[in-house]
């Protein structure tokens, strides 16, 4: 028998980011790496994703994010199991076009009822009862940074990354995002600029993030600015940086892994319980973009991490422990085991 067929539904888009996609994709490369195939099903933005990270991948485009223009372009394409990474999906969506098929939700929301058999949700703060009333009794839970989807490289950087943490610093990594919400990536570079001396800046961004061209201009005439488009190198960037900026989504794993010391800007309601997690076990220092004071409290936490070693390997330890980077080793483990169990029970053909 041949090894399953999965079909990740995405969402993308100047709104929600790209990393539906990006965290998918990870699980989708795992799977694939223990025998399954995968597709990925989305809007043109998650393509836009998927040309820039995955060229290869086979994908299905909806004209839009809705339920109704996923579920007619799922309906023409065969698989063995389905994955949800879709906040504007629940139950009765899922259940049209798993067709009867296994269902991995990804989630960080516990807001609406969910057909799910497999719930992943990684959030440090996220307990089995957020859940009850959402999912059948049958649904297993994959709760907390254990179950991140996190990229091999980042674990594999992990332990040489972690034995230097708290020396001087050397480079500023800046990553809001590929789709850099409401241009909160210049904003933040150039609060930056003006306090961080001779110090370089590495800046993650997505090719059409509104940032772009004026970082662009800046960067050409300050030789501390390096902008990396669309990069394949997120994980030697991450692991080399002394301290980083960066949204709090699904990137905040990968920081933990390789225990960067960071500030966490809060860019989306969804993204506080997570940010005020990880501040409360003191892994990270979070400000808030929506904060009128956003500018003030950035300044603060920026001189903070710049002038206290102590304070940089005490959020550096605090982070590791968050997450070591093998979750989606755990999560395919558990989705195989799942899809293994229900073609087992299959008649023969």
């Amino acid at each position: 028998m041949s090894g399953p067929k999965i079909l990740f539904v995405v969402d993308a888009g100047p709104q929600v980011g790209g990393g539906h996609v990006m965290r998918s994709l990870t699980l989708a490369r795992t799977l694939e790496a223990q025998g399954a195939s995968f597709a990925f099903l989305g809007p043109p933005a998650a393509h836009e994703v998927l040309d820039a990270f995955a060229p290869g991948a086979a994908r299905l485009t909806a004209p839009s994010n809705l339920a109704a223009d996923l579920s007619a372009a799922a309906a023409r394409e065969p698989f063995d199991a389905i994955a949800f990474d879709h906040y504007g999906l629940a139950a009765a969506d899922h259940a049209a076009m798993a067709r009867g098929k296994p269902v991995l939700v990804i989630d960080d929301l516990a807001d609406r009822p969910l057909g799910a058999d497999l719930v992943l949700d990684p959030g440090p703060a996220r307990r089995a009862a957020d859940y009850e009333g959402l999912t059948s009794e049958t649904t297993r839970l994959l709760l907390g940074p254990t179950f991140a989807p996190v990229r091999p490289e980042f674990a594999a950087l992990r332990e040489p990354a972690l034995a230097w943490r708290g020396q001087s610093v050397h480079r500023i990594l800046v990553s809001m995002g590929l789709t850099d919400v409401g241009g909160i990536t210049a904003r933040v570079v150039e609060r930056l600029r003006p306090r961080i001396g001779d110090v370089g800046i590495d800046i993650v961004i997505g090719a059409a993030a509104p940032s772009v061209p004026g970082l662009t201009r800046v960067a050409r005439r300050d030789p501390r600015l390096m902008l990396h488009v669309d990069t394949a190198h997120m994980a030697r960037l991450t692991a080399e940086a002394d301290i980083g900026i960066g949204a709090s989504g699904s990137s905040t794993w990968e920081r933990c892994v390789v225990g960067l010391p960071s500030v966490m800007v809060i860019l989306a309601e969804n993204q506080r319980p997570a940010a005020l997690a990880l501040a409360e076990h003191e892994a990270a220092l979070v400000v808030d973009a929506a904060d009128p004071r956003f500018e003030d409290t950035l300044d603060r936490a920026l001189f903070r991490l710049l002038h206290d070693d102590a304070l940089r390997r005490r959020l550096a330890a605090r982070s590791a422990e968050i997450c070591d980077g093998l979750g989606a080793g755990r999560t395919a483990e558990a989705f195989l085991g799942l899809i293994a169990a229900g073609r087992a029970l299959e008649p023969p053909t």
